[in-house]
């Protein structure tokens, strides 16, 4: 039985783009890098005071950063497998 990876051909690609791996770390890295520049353009020293001196934006937007690469490390080594078309069908009876 053949099974072809997700990195062969055209249609491994369009897995590859559709795996929800993938889209969760896109979002997350999406969302990372705006609150990551808020945290270090839009935060004020009162906001910063406030939560005990901590800068909550950009901790939590470096962690969703982090967490973006983790999943794209993640899909990168551990691919789909996507069966071949004919693999579930029976086999031809002679």
């Amino acid at each position: 039985m053949n099974i072809p990876e997700s990195g062969s051909g055209q249609s491994g690609r369009a897995v590859r783009a559709f795996d929800v791996r993938m889209i969760i770390a896109v979002l997350f890295g999406i969302y990372g890098v705006i609150v990551t520049a808020m945290g270090l353009f839009g935060t004020s020293a009162r906001e910063i005071s406030q939560a005990a001196g901590i800068n909550i934006n950009l901790w939590s937007g470096i962690g969703m950063l982090v967490f973006a690469a983790l999943f794209g490390v993640w899909v990168r080594l551990r691919p789909l497998v996507v069966p071949d078309e004919h693999s579930d069908a029976e086999p031809p009876e002679h």
